[in-house]
């Protein structure tokens, strides 16, 4: 391990345990989180939930190799405050949206946990390829928060253990999150099936106790870098790889060029109703706040 090299925020970290057959990625976010959450007036609660989104978007989504991959992750429920949360992660651009009863938020409490926020529901996790393939699992939403649920989603999905660690910290109107993924790859990561893949496996309950051991404290302490975390837990293994995945940004992919596109394949007829008393069309990007005046 590279013990000079420090990355502290808004950028992606890879690493594998070989002798373990474990794989991880951890991750900062700091000026990405602050610049999502800023596009709509969240109350604490779904700010909270939000960023956590976005950091597994980014742990979920650096799992992918391929050029142009992209990672969408979507809780939904119909009974719940928070109806819609969405965070989607492609080569580094991250943005997110939440869609919330504001009145229903008001008996949740202050520290609410996922079932309180959503009741019932699902989450879906959709992995594209950069060759235009599309995989998607839908897990109900079980445990007390997001992390759990992706451990859940891993497990019953792909048949991988996981572990997520997730720490949130707001301080004086900023927000800094920082966030670990680790998985137990027992005939390697790619193109073989995991038949062996297990809980129980010897290796996997050694890592996981290892990383399990990860404080909320120490992932979001801003002067303490990433490589610095990876080896206080793993430090007595025999060798860890690590390596930079993508720098984090926040990236709304909305443009005018893209609705032009989108929306010139409707019929003239639908499209004339979509016209405002103007007579233009406007399509208002949920996920950046911004509305879009299209040239048709």
């Amino acid at each position: 391990m590279t013990k000079h090299v420090e990355t502290y925020q808004d950028q992606l970290l890879n690493f594998s345990i070989p002798a373990r057959d474990a794989r991880g990625r951890i991750a900062r976010l700091d000026d990405v989180v602050a610049g999502v959450l800023s596009a709509h007036d969240y109350p604490a609660p779904v700010k909270h939930l939000l960023a956590e989104a976005l950091l597994l978007g980014a742990l979920m989504g650096g799992l992918q190799k391929e050029e142009g991959a992209q990672l969408t992750l979507q809780a939904q429920t119909q009974t719940g405050p928070v109806r819609l949360l969405v965070a989607d992660f492609k080569e580094g651009a991250l943005r997110g949206y939440a869609d919330f009863d504001r009145a229903a938020l008001g008996d949740v409490g202050a520290n609410p946990s996922l079932m309180r926020l959503f009741r019932s529901g699902y989450l879906a996790i959709t992995f594209e390829t950069g060759k235009g393939q599309r995989y998607q699992g839908i897990v109900p939403l079980e445990g007390a928060s997001l992390a759990e649920a992706c451990e859940h989603y891993f497990l019953q999905s792909e048949q991988i253990p996981t572990l997520v660690r997730l720490g949130i910290r707001f301080h004086k109107g900023q927000c800094v999150a920082g966030g670990m993924l680790l998985q137990h790859l027992p005939q390697g990561e790619v193109g073989r099936q995991r038949l062996d893949a297990q809980v129980d496996h010897p290796d996997w309950e050694h890592i996981e106790a290892l990383g399990g051991s990860l404080s909320h404290a120490e992932l979001v302490d801003p002067k303490l870098s990433m490589e610095a975390l990876i080896w206080r837990l793993f430090h007595e293994e025999e060798k860890i790889l690590v390596e930079k995945g993508a720098a984090l940004s926040k990236g709304c992919r909305c443009t005018v060029e893209h609705y032009d596109e989108v929306v010139s394949r409707f019929p003239e007829g639908e499209r004339d109703a979509m016209r405002n008393g103007q007579g233009h069309i406007v399509v208002d990007c949920a996920f950046c706040s911004r509305d879009f005046v299209l040239n048709l």
